[in-house]
């Protein structure tokens, strides 16, 4: 499985915001047993971009962790 068009654009638009404020993109994967691109930025930003397939949508989550 392969990731949607959908997550590809989430995902290049959160890399490239992540540059723009000078952020390491430390982590890049995408997981196959659940259709998720999970992008760690730095050492405290988590972000997963999960793909709805059924309804053709994507759903963007983020979390921070403390340093």
């Amino acid at each position: 499985m392969e990731p949607t068009i959908e997550q590809l654009k989430a995902f290049f638009d959160f890399c490239v915001r992540a540059s723009n404020l000078l952020r390491d993109i430390a982590l890049v994967r995408f997981d196959e047993r659940t259709s998720q691109i999970v992008i760690l930025i730095g050492e405290t930003i988590q972000v997963e971009i999960l793909a709805l397939l059924n309804q053709g949508m994507i759903l963007v989550g983020w979390a921070s962790r403390p340093p």
